[in-house]
């Protein structure tokens, strides 16, 4: 009876108003061969990640995994702890961030974002295999060549770029400078002044012909964040040029006969850096997985340890002296 009471509990809440979908193409996504539910899923894993667990689980495919929209629907936790708890549930074996490359209408290239997610726990081999069929199955085979007669003087416009062309400017600025803007109004350890965001412009421009929206771009640069930020324009400068998305041509070069075009990535669960999936174990990047090992090293010397008693005397005496 216990068990039942605690299983009602991981269950999506009751609500009026449906839980929101992602954008078609995005949000989660089922793993396969998995066992049907049963009341005692997820009993194994601490209370906070028990009950986001079971509440993912009862949410459909196609809805919206970010760590904003979770919070929103779960008063119990906010966006940090839903993100400390989706990082937990990637080591625990249960979900996998991935990016997809899909072509829609009118041969436009655009990246889709997508939570695998598996009630069943599974190990890096099985996801590792997962991720090797799911590439194998959307690999490019060899093109065949077409020449398309081209006018000399038209200059090829990628959709990315034809998407920011009809996007409106407000104020003046343009997307990637709105996009910057608005950083300060959803976390405000990254609040920039206007000169900061017109020297990141360029490179928060760059993002945009790459296919992503100013969403993405924000949420990209407000995850993760430290507990204090001491220079938010060298945070952002930082994270704009270390999390920008792999290129997408609108006319990519055909590759070498028998080379598959890799069209899916795994993502770091926790910063989003994309990677192969054996580089990243538990589902995150080696930053994540081992905090601190990327800092660098204090160069100040400090004393031997056989001699740290005799220093602190020195010290002490120097402190009684007048």
């Amino acid at each position: 009876m216990a068990i039942q009471q605690t299983s009602s509990a991981l269950r999506a809440p009751a609500s009026s108003r449906p839980y929101p979908m992602a954008s078609p193409g995005y949000g989660k996504r089922s793993a396969p061969d998995q066992h049907p539910r049963r009341a005692d899923d997820f009993m194994v894993l601490p209370l906070r990640e028990r009950n986001i667990a079971g509440f993912i689980d009862q949410l459909p495919d196609g809805a919206a995994m970010d760590v904003k929209g979770l919070a929103k629907q779960l008063p119990l936790y906010g966006q940090q702890a839903v993100g400390s708890a989706l990082k937990a549930l990637s080591v625990a074996g249960y979900l996998r961030r991935v990016r997809c490359l899909v072509t829609g209408e009118g041969g436009q290239v655009r990246w889709v974002f997508r939570t695998l997610w598996s009630r069943t726990a599974r190990d890096n081999e099985w996801w590792g295999a997962l991720m090797a069929a799911e590439v194998q199955r959307t690999a490019v085979p060899e093109p065949v060549a077409v020449v398309t007669p081209v006018a000399p003087a038209a200059a090829p416009v990628v959709p990315e770029q034809r998407a920011q062309e009809r996007e409106p400017v407000v104020g003046g600025h343009s997307p990637a400078y709105a996009a910057l803007a608005q950083l300060g109004r959803v976390d405000a350890r990254l609040a920039l002044s206007a000169a900061d965001c017109a020297v990141l412009e360029p490179l928060a421009a760059e993002w945009f012909t790459r296919g992503v929206d100013a969403d993405y771009l924000v949420q990209a640069l407000v995850a993760g964040l430290p507990a204090g930020v001491d220079s938010p324009v060298g945070l952002v400068r930082r994270r704009l040029r270390d999390k920008i998305p792999p290129q997408v041509s609108a006319a990519p070069v055909p590759p070498a006969p028998g080379t598959p075009v890799r069209r899916v990535m795994m993502e770091c669960t926790k910063c989003g850096v994309p990677g192969r999936a054996e580089a990243l174990p538990d589902g995150l990047c080696r930053p994540c997985r081992e905090p601190g090992q990327g800092e660098p090293e204090s160069t100040a010397e400090l004393p031997a340890e056989r001699d740290v008693r005799a220093y602190v005397a020195e010290l002490r005496d120097l402190l009684k002296a007048p």
